[in-house]
């Protein structure tokens, strides 16, 4: 890992934290499993149902048909998805920024993968990418396992015990090395020198 830091330079990661849960967590939905700019175009119309052309608060959400939402481009699960965020959130489940920032990792992780269609994964990209917090590495992830791999120069891809177990090292900043694990990654995809 010092080598790759030497190499990377320093850690960059300023956190997004203006949005509230649900938004984060809504635009989370969008982007699973397709394209950024296809995830865009697909927030864009869901946007402009909206009748602030703002993003929807959740009690919106609840009261657009089923069928606009589907035509801006969500699939079913995902507009149920999208409808049980915005329930969780008016009860409480998903919490307000204000009382977000009070909760520990754990908690924040058990409260919202209650809801529908997001699981640890997409908790652990808010912790780091909205919240800021700066011990999560996220086992799960591609590119984090595969840094790991191409960092420590294994021949398969780590099963994310192994990087979990690895990991303990690096607390409590395991934001910082999961990100540089991400700049390996990167570098290796576009053919670039690692170190």
């Amino acid at each position: 890992m010092r080598r790759l830091i030497r190499s990377v330079g320093p850690f960059t990661l300023l956190p997004r934290n203006r949005r509230a849960p649900f938004e984060s967590l809504a635009r989370a939905i969008a982007y699973q499993q397709l394209h950024d700019k296809a995830a865009e175009s697909i927030l864009k119309r869901f946007i402009a149902l909206s009748p602030r052309r703002r993003f929807p608060k959740p009690d919106e959400l609840l009261a657009m048909k089923s069928t606009a939402i589907r035509q801006a481009g969500f699939s079913r699960p995902k507009v149920a998805a999208l409808r049980d965020l915005a329930a969780k959130t008016l009860d409480g489940t998903v919490p307000t920024n204000r009382v977000i920032r009070s909760l520990d990792d754990d908690a924040i992780v058990e409260r919202l993968i209650a809801v529908r269609g997001i699981g640890r994964w997409t908790v652990e990209m808010m912790l780091i990418f909205q919240l800021g917090r700066p011990d999560i590495l996220p086992v799960d992830d591609f590119g984090v396992r595969n840094g790991f791999r191409i960092v420590y120069g294994l021949r398969e891809m780590p099963r994310p015990s192994e990087v979990l177990r690895y990991g303990e090292r690096w607390k409590p900043y395991r934001t910082a090395a999961s990100w540089y694990l991400w700049r390996a990654a990167d570098r290796a995809k576009q053919g670039e020198t690692v170190f």
